[in-house]
This record gives structure tokens, C-alpha cells and sequence, in this order.
């Protein structure tokens, strides 16, 4: 109905300037009022005539006007009633549809929720997904990922600490970084709280210091909510993320920002003195608040889906990237790309240790020239280009200069370990060196070593 629309045919014929039972006046003459039958002055209607207003006034406290006339006849469905029984019927379909699909998806993940015990453990993720984004309220995303989050409280001979993981199945397997879990050494305890309240022990399945990851699993814990898996390659900068942990043993804590960079080559850990239990991250950067106790735990997409494990923050006070210092966070957070990370756990789960991709060559890690040079002898004496190896078979040789890897500069053997790393066994790298004076290509098939 149009503004101004008349409601009834009194309304109707009144906006016209008619009124039933009396002659139509000429336009421009005056008003006569009213008379009876033998044309005295009718008596004044005591009754008060409404005034139509033009503004449409509502009484919430008014009874609601009566419907609009309507002509009777024979009940016969009008056009809109059909298409009304229409919609009833396809609503009715599409319930019965959901309910069939609900049914059938049921059977079969409990098909293979009970035939997948016995078997290799592969962890469902996410497909390469178009440029779009629907962004969803952190609210959200919180409440939906929290039951997936758990905290770890981890002693040891020596030292405790706190931090976070994930769940990953309903069989107990959790992630978190290596760090992490540390502390317990072969004679500690690793205890589990889950946002429920829920207290459990856990042990080591598999660790590995060179990607800074570990999975625990507990037993006996009912109800365990899978947490999912996004895809890193989906990533892009300027995406917004969730962060949960436990940061100062404040559990589900939960902060927000940005992915600030992508493909940011990170070494954390280690002894500075001899370079062992050194991680190698090409980590996703981030501005989410993260801090001491957020390590192991879920950097999350707008979906709520997992896309990087926080490990490292860039430290205030000394410029260093640490995985458990006490300094606080200044949005400068790294974090495992969830790809590797779904690599990596896998392994751990199936085998208990996780698979490195090498080059077959030592480095020079006191070069300070811009790339990663071959060394001239390996650590051992040996030669610097293992015989046999992919860099031998690739034509690498000792005092070769490595400056691109598939087109990215490379400025160190850091960042040489740390582009390789982002690859498994088996993939092809093109990469550019330095030899002589002259730039040169050569592919290169990468190795596998369970090594650290």
C-alpha cells in the first residue's frame, strides 16, 4: 500500500469529496449543513467526525483496526494462496533433504571415525579457497574455537612453565610447540586444562626442535572437539586473525588483529653458543597481541579455522625473537603456517618423528655476505657437498654463493634453512647461486633427513 493510500471506501470516498447519502457539490461552492426531511436543521452528530491524519499516528495501546473488506464467494485458492502451499511443500522437502544427508553424513563418519583407529593418521583440512572473505564477529569465533583450546602446565627437575595447545582429534592428540613441552624433559609431568574445566595428564608422542612442534595425548577425556584446519596458502596480508592462549598463565585469553606479513623467515631458540635446538620458521607475522604462555596455541582465520601455531614474539628489551621469554608483546607475533604444521604432526602421530628436507650441503654460517655460501670442508672434515647427495646431483659446489630460492632473495644460510624447510621431501626448488663472479640456475630435488 502507497503512502496516502485510502483503507476502506468511506476513506475512500471522503478523500474524493463525497460523502454517501448527500449530492455532490460544485466545485468552489460553500458548504451547507446538514437538514432533515422537512428541511429544518438537522441536530448536531454527537458522534464526532475523525480527523484523518495525514501523519499516520500509531497507539501501540490502540486495538488493531478491522481487516479490510473483502468480497465473498466461492473458496477457491487465490494465486498467492498457491504460491503460499508451494513454499510449505518445498520447506517440507528441503527438511526431509537435510534430515536424509544429516542421516547419511552421520553413518559415514562413524564409518570411519571407527575404522580410521587402526590406520595412519591424516588430519582433514581446508582446500586453496578463492580471494573473497566473510569476515565474522571475534565473538564468534571465540566461542566456537574455545572448546578446542586447552591449556598445558609443564615441570620438570629444573624449570615449569605454561602454555597452550590445540586439539586434533577425538582420539587425544593435542599440538603445541616444542618449547612448550620442554621443560618435562624424560622425567616431568605435562598436565592439560580444557576450557570446560576438564583436568587431564598427557605424554609425549613426538617432538622435533628444528620445527619447534610436539604433540602430546591425553586419555580418558570425553567429548574432545577437533579443532579445524585452515589452509596457509589461503593467507593473505592485511587478513583479520584470533589469537587464544594462555599468556602469564592467564588461560583463554583471546586478542585480535591483522596478518602483518607473510613467508617472514624466523630462527628461535637455541643455544647461542653452538647454534643447536635452533628453530627455522618462515613464519606468518602478526600484530594479535601474543606473549609468553600464547605458544602452541591457535592463530585463527575469520572462519575459525587454524592458519599458524604462535610460537615467537620479537622482544622489546634486547631485539631478539624468543618462543618463552617474559618480555611482553609490542605486535610483532610469529607464527607457524598451519601447512607445516599439519606435516609435521602427522609424522609425529604416525612415527614419532618428523621429516627434515635437505640440500645435502654444509654452510658457511660465519659468511657475511649477502646469500648462504657453501663452506669450503664440513663440520666433520668431510666435504661440504655430500657425495651422492641432492646438491651433488645438482651440480653444487664447495664456495657456491645461494642467492635466490624459486625467485626469493636469500640474504643468509638462515634463511636458507628456513626457505627449504617451508618445502617437503621430494619438492623441486629452483635455485639461483653465485659462482665465480657469474649468476647461474640449477634445479634441485630436495632430500629427507629425521635428523634436527
Amino acid at each position: 500500500m502507497t503512502p496516502g493510500a485510502a483503507v476502506s471506501g468511506e476513506v475512500a470516498s471522503a478523500d474524493a469529496g463525497f460523502e454517501p447519502g448527500r449530492p455532490a457539490e460544485a466545485p468552489g461552492a460553500a458548504p451547507q449543513a446538514p437538514t432533515t426531511a422537512s428541511g429544518a436543521p438537522a441536530p448536531p452528530d454527537p458522534t464526532p467526525t475523525p480527523v484523518l491524519d495525514p501523519w499516520h499516528r500509531y497507539d501501540p495501546w490502540a486495538p488493531p483496526p478491522p481487516a479490510p473488506l473483502q468480497h465473498t464467494g466461492a473458496a477457491t485458492p487465490t494465486h498467492q494462496q498457491r504460491r503460499n502451499r508451494t513454499r510449505r511443500l518445498l520447506v517440507v522437502s528441503g527438511l526431509v533433504l537435510a534430515l536424509v544427508s544429516g542421516g547419511v553424513g552421520g553413518v559415514v563418519g562413524a564409518y570411519l571415525e571407527r575404522d580410521g583407529v587402526g590406520g595412519d593418521v591424516v588430519l582433514p583440512q581446508a582446500g586453496v579457497e578463492g580471494g573473497g572473505r566473510a569476515v565474522e564477529g571475534v565473538a564468534g569465533i571465540a566461542a566456537r574455537a574455545l572448546p578446542s583450546v586447552v591449556t598445558l602446565h609443564v615441570t620438570g627437575d629444573e624449570e615449569s612453565g605454561t602454555g597452550t595447545g590445540i586439539v586434533l582429534d577425538t582420539r587425544g592428540h593435542i599440538l603445541t610447540n616444542n618449547h612448550v613441552v620442554q621443560p618435562a624433559g624424560s622425567g616431568g609431568e605435562i598436565s592439560v586444562s580444557f576450557s570446560g574445566g576438564q583436568t587431564a595428564k598427557a605424554k609425549v608422542v613426538g617432538h622435533d626442535t628444528g620445527y619447534d612442534l610436539a604433540v602430546v595425548q591425553v586419555s580418558g577425556v570425553r567429548g574432545l572437539r577437533p579443532m579445524p584446519l585452515g589452509n596457509s596458502d589461503n593467507v593473505r596480508v592485511g587478513d583479520p586473525v584470533v589469537a587464544i592462549g594462555a599468556p602469564f598463565g592467564l588461560d583463554n585469553t583471546v586478542t585480535a588483529g591483522i596478518i602483518s606479513a607473510k613467508d617472514r623467515p624466523i630462527t628461535a631458540g637455541g643455544d647461542a653458543a653452538d647454534g643447536s635446538d635452533v628453530s627455522y620458521v618462515d613464519a606468518l607475522q602478526t600484530d594479535a597481541p601474543i606473549n609468553p604462555g600464547n605458544s602452541g596455541g591457535p592463530l585463527l582465520d575469520a572462519q575459525g579455522r587454524v592458519v599458524g601455531i604462535n610460537s615467537a614474539i620479537r622482544s622489546a628489551d634486547d631485539g631478539t625473537v624468543t618462543g618463552d621469554g617474559q618480555a611482553g608483546s609490542i605486535g610483532l607475533g610469529f607464527a607457524i603456517p598451519v601447512n607445516q604444521a599439519k606435516r609435521v604432526a602427522e609424522e609425529l602421530i604416525n612415527t614419532g618423528k618428523a621429516t627434515h628436507p635437505v640440500i645435502g650441503v654444509t654452510l658457511d654460517m660465519d659468511y657475511t655476505g649477502d646469500g648462504a655460501r657453501i663452506a669450503t670442508k664440513g663440520s666433520d672434515g668431510d666435504p661440504a657437498v655430500t657425495a651422492g647427495g641432492p646438491g651433488a646431483q645438482a651440480g653444487l659446489k664447495a664456495g657456491d654463493v645461494i642467492t635466490e630460492v624459486d625467485g626469493e632473495r636469500v640474504h643468509s644460510g638462515d634463511e636458507l634453512i628456513v626457505r627449504t624447510r617451508a618445502h617437503r621431501p621430494g619438492d623441486r626448488l629452483r635455485l639461483t647461486l653465485r659462482r665465480d663472479g657469474r649468476d647461474m640456475t640449477v634445479s634441485l630435488v630436495l632430500g629427507s633427513s629425521t635428523r634436527d
